[in-house]
């Protein structure tokens, strides 16, 4: 039997990486239930925030749409930036080790699912600067 407490995870159940331009709360990691091909969590993104261009080396990223809208950078073959609005229900494909961007535009929260394939480049997440730990529950 799996151990309902691995499988079924809500954010509010594992600790989050805080930033100044929002949270990622890792539900789905080697850490949090042993996963081995990828990893995902939930983004939130208040107004007018977002997350400044960045890549994943060696990594693939699928970024789901919850709620909210925004702006999403993903950099073409040549390195030139590709912009869209989306908004909720839109998938946004981020090829290995593409740069990619996204900023918040609307009026409210911005609510994302993210999953990184292989697992792995979240956790240079813990680098940057602005990183903070924040305890399960917030």
């Amino acid at each position: 039997m799996a151990d309902r407490s691995k499988v079924f995870v809500y954010p509010k159940d594992v600790s989050a990486f805080g930033f100044d331009w929002g949270r990622l709360a890792l539900t789905v990691a080697p850490e949090v239930n042993g996963a081995e091909r990828f990893s995902g969590g939930v983004v939130d993104l208040p107004s007018g925030k977002g997350h400044t261009r960045h890549n994943h080396p060696g990594a693939e990223e699928i970024i789901f749409v919850i709620s909210g809208n925004g702006e999403q950078m993903v950099e073409d073959e040549q390195g030139n930036p590709v912009v869209a609005k989306v908004g909720p229900g839109c998938t946004i494909y981020v090829p290995e080790s593409r740069f990619h961007s996204t900023l918040n535009t609307g009026d409210g929260p911005m609510q994302l699912f993210v999953v990184y394939s292989p697992t792995g480049p979240e956790l240079a997440l813990r680098e940057l600067p602005d990183f903070r730990l924040l305890p399960a529950g917030r």
